[in-house]
């Protein structure tokens, strides 16, 4: 019998040979990029959800960087007034701020760059900088009391996503998958998509550990999209593999695997196997959910200018939109360049301009579908900017904002959170938390809520000790759930 030279080469390998090869052979290729992928549709752990779920997915708008809440969403009279003038030494003693301001004292009022206006029936304050975003602010609920312990970036960032400062816990999107599952088993149920605005000269780098599945199982790692190329690398076959002969190849190394495991009990084998199975069902369910020429116009028109270009946040938002309705649990889309430490007056506008409109047509394509009551979307960063200036106020082109970790807002819409209303509030300089506040571990623990699952309750025992995403701490907020 002829047998194609693929099939022939692989006949002719002992068992100890091929698995010596598989590290830098078909193995390789597919764990680079699938090993700690999604898992595939199956239940999560035991017991969960521990109460009926008000949302069954997540939509995690991260704005890395840190959005200026004073000139978006948190709107301070006072502050025009103090316009110029010191900021007031009893709102900032003793406080920890980045190395980039040191000590505040003498630092200038910043007024906002551009007016705020009331939006909608529940009269929340938005600036002009998101019109967009105000088109929509009766579906949405805004957090204006969050406060974080992390004064830098990535710190901040995996504060968020982990709810550790230190990189190596699982991440939000994993945690979820591990405790809910996944309701597909051709796509990833944890995906992360990433962004920058054209000609930034301030974005944020985007680190693995961001998506990482940290001690978890491997398999719960959120899996990365690309802009450019295959969406995930290594997803296409070879030239000359056609479809029934990877689909060969699988099937015989998914039996030398389970031998393998018979042997030693290696938990990395079982999710070796699963994550070529996924790859292989990627394979034709990627390009599928890439093609978007049959969606309608008025439906790209949600979006923007930018949404059929590959790699911008518009485009993201649309890809988001198609993994939940197939499957996804947690998509994370990730946009750099809000870090403006002397670009206030430029690159905000251009920050504002690529996600204000992708971010609010999500939110009303997901209602017009029916999909916004049980998917949650979040949109905020790491932490605030400071309400006074950082650079010289004579010279209003590099007006900045350095960073503001005691008072910034976030925004949710969906998934069980009442819409048109604003929770918690700041001083009246936008620099102090001071109404009913909102730590991280509070607001992971409400995310996790809403999602059907006591925060205190989900865990995982590593090195002799049970962690949970929000560690020993973390109050959900009651008053923003419907």
């Amino acid at each position: 019998m002829n047998m194609d030279p693929v099939t022939q080469h692989s006949a002719q390998l002992t068992r100890r040979h091929f698995f010596g090869r598989s590290s830098t052979g078909i193995g390789a290729a597919a764990l680079a990029s699938l090993l700690g992928g999604g898992a595939t549709a199956a239940p999560g752990a035991s017991g969960l959800p521990h109460f009926a779920p008000r949302a069954k997915r997540v939509i995690y708008l991260f704005m890395n960087g840190a959005p200026t809440h004073v000139d978006l969403f948190d709107y301070k009279p006072k502050l025009k007034e103090l316009h110029g003038k010191p900021v007031p030494q009893e709102y900032v003693g003793g406080k920890r701020f980045s190395t980039m301001t040191g000590n505040p004292k003498g630092k200038l009022m910043l007024s906002p760059v551009e007016p705020f206006h009331r939006r909608g029936q529940s009269g929340a304050w938005v600036s002009d900088l998101m019109p967009h975003t105000a088109g929509i602010a009766d579906d949405l609920c805004f957090i204006k009391s969050m406060f974080t312990e992390q004064v830098n970036h990535s710190p901040a960032v995996t504060f968020f996503l982990t709810g550790s400062e230190m990189a190596g816990r699982p991440s939000m999107g994993s945690w979820l998958t591990y405790g809910l599952g996944s309701e597909t088993d051709n796509l990833p149920a944890f995906t992360v998509m990433t962004s920058v605005s054209k000609g930034t000269s301030c974005g944020q780098i985007f680190y693995d550990y961001y998506w990482s599945s940290g001690f978890l199982p491997s398999r719960l790692q959120g899996v990365k999209f690309r802009s450019g190329g295959d969406p995930v690398l290594y997803l296409s076959s070879p030239d000359g593999v056609s479809r029934p002969v990877r689909r060969g190849i699988l099937d015989d190394l998914a039996k030398l695997n389970e031998l393998r495991f018979r042997d030693v009990s290696d938990p990395a084998i079982s999710t070796r196997i699963s994550q070529y199975e996924l790859a292989y069902k990627m394979q034709a369910s990627v390009p599928e959910l890439s093609d978007i020429s049959q969606e309608p116009q008025h439906v790209l028109d949600l979006y923007g200018p930018q949404v059929k270009e590959r790699g911008t946040f518009a485009h993201n938002c649309l890809m988001a939109r198609r993994l939940i309705e197939r499957g996804s649990r947690f998509v994370q889309l990730m946009h750099a360049g809000w870090d403006q430490h002397n670009s206030i007056t430029t690159e905000l506008y251009n920050q504002c301009r690529d996600t204000d409109q992708p971010s609010a047509g999500l939110v009303m394509d997901l209602k017009q579908r029916g999909l916004l009551e049980d998917t949650l979307v979040i949109w905020g960063g790491e932490f605030g900017r400071t309400p006074f200036i950082q650079g010289n106020i004579k010279n209003r082109r590099r007006w900045g904002r350095d960073h503001h970790p005691y008072a910034f807002t976030t925004w949710m819409a969906g998934g069980g959170v009442k819409p048109g209303i604003t929770w918690g509030a700041s001083d009246d300089l936008a620099i102090n938390s001071v109404t009913d506040k909102v730590h991280v571990h509070d607001f992971q623990a409400t995310i996790l809520h809403l999602l059907g699952i006591d925060h205190e309750r989900l865990d995982f025992k590593f090195q002799g000790r049970r962690y949970r995403l929000t560690d020993v701490h973390g109050k959900v907020v009651k008053g923003i759930i419907a």
